[in-house]
């Protein structure tokens, strides 16, 4: 006999607003009769209008795992199993999406097929770290859906003290402001560096993030330790007349208004002729002209990405952005990309080696300095890490000049 549905009339009040709610889509689950873990779901719901009755949550951890792996699952178990017994585990599974978010339908339809059979068929695309998150197991069915998503072709994420999953945009296949190949990158360091996600051994976590251009779409600058964004290292790309035909169609005013004054550093100016003029010296990649315009503006010819390192959200000294740590780095050939497979390994082994208990890479940096990490990490000091190396906050200036005068001389013997 079917269980009766919770009273939960906290939890419609979140059905009043004018978005969809996730509440409704939990009732959906759990009014579908036919579905083996409907009665899961009216429990979720009753332990959920719960918690918001008390202001108490009521899962706690534990150890759930599948064979071979250390890490990947959450483990859910509830505080209050008497009174809501059918959600007494509801246990989640990380899996790594495939890089780029590219999916087809058909791989879509067989990853519910596999959660309907063995989960709660609750699937939230995507988590912080990029996990496609499937909520709501039991503890007897974890290793019986994750061989069922492993048979389709999908791999445990990470949890834990270890290597995340990483993320990385639409990239170059469908994006035109990509500066260079996002995916590739992204699956090199990720199966490269894959031992350390399934069996957890670093300090804390630590996550890769891939950007291809600095629209930055997968905030990589403040939400990765190791964040690598497309940019380019020589002039805008400017099509004047289609600079001309934006103008005319828009007025000078609201060119005026929507770009040139929308500048952060002051870089644009528009002529008389209503051509466009870029002072590329003084331009910082905010990618806002570029956007506003797509047919008359475009990133440079010489694309490559910047290196940052120590993102991340509040812990220890509170949210942190990226720390450049390579100015440029061109990924092109096999060589380069070769290049950045190793800095990504160096790195996660400098953090492994390092870092003390519960501490981002970029907390390590601010105990250490800058100057020890670099050094570390094998990495000269460059006077393109930070725009004004005597004002920034950022970097200590002790023996920047001689430092500088390093880099000058480094720079002078390439270019002989």
């Amino acid at each position: 006999m079917a269980k009766k549905a919770h009273d939960t009339p906290l939890l419609d009040e979140l059905k009043s607003g004018p978005w969809p709610s996730f509440v409704e889509g939990l009732e959906r689950l759990a009014g579908d009769k036919d579905r083996p873990y409907a009665e899961m779901m009216k429990d979720l719901l009753g332990q959920l209008e719960h918690s918001y009755e008390t202001r108490t949550g009521y899962w706690k951890g534990g150890t759930v795992s599948v064979f071979g792996y250390g890490g990947g699952v959450i483990p859910r178990f509830s505080e209050v199993a008497e009174e809501y017994p059918a959600s007494k585990e509801f246990h989640t599974l990380r899996v790594q999406p495939p890089a780029g978010m590219h999916y087809s339908t058909d791989l879509l339809r067989k990853m519910c097929d596999v959660w309907e059979e063995h989960g709660s068929g609750l699937i939230a695309l995507h988590g912080q770290s990029g996990d496609i998150m499937f909520q709501g197991c039991t503890t007897e069915n974890v290793q019986k859906a994750f061989d069922g998503l492993n048979e389709i072709g999908l791999d445990m994420g990470g949890a834990g003290p270890a290597l995340r999953t990483s993320m990385s945009c639409v990239g170059h296949a469908r994006c035109e402001q990509s500066c260079y190949d996002e995916i590739r990158a992204h699956r090199m360091i990720i199966n490269g560096l894959l031992d350390e996600m399934h069996r957890p051994a670093l300090p804390y976590k630590f996550k890769f993030k891939f950007s291809g251009c600095p629209n930055d779409c997968v905030n990589s600058i403040h939400r990765s330790d190791f964040a690598v964004i497309g940019t380019w290292r020589d002039k805008i790309q400017v099509d004047q007349e289609k600079v001309k035909e934006h103008v005319a169609r828009v007025g000078r005013k609201q060119m005026i208004d929507t770009v040139i004054a929308h500048c952060p550093t002051r870089a644009l100016s528009l002529n008389d002729d209503d051509s466009l003029d870029i002072d590329n010296s003084s331009c910082v990649r905010c990618m806002h002209c570029i956007n506003v315009m797509t047919k008359a503006l475009s990133p440079g010819k010489e694309r490559g990405a910047t290196i940052l390192i120590g993102g991340k959200r509040s812990l220890k000294i509170g949210d942190q952005m990226g720390t450049v740590v390579i100015p440029f780095m061109r990924l092109e050939t096999d060589e380069d990309f070769e290049q950045l497979n190793e800095l990504a390994e160096t790195v996660v082994d400098f953090f492994a080696e390092n870092a003390l208990e519960h501490e981002r890479i970029g907390e390590t940096i601010d105990r250490i300095g800058l100057a020890n990490f670099l050094d570390g990490i094998g990495v000269d000091v460059d006077p393109n890490m930070v725009s004004h190396p005597r004002t920034s906050s950022y970097v200590r200036t002790d023996d920047w000049d001689e430092e500088a005068g390093k880099w000058f001389e480094r720079k002078k013997v390439g270019a002989e």
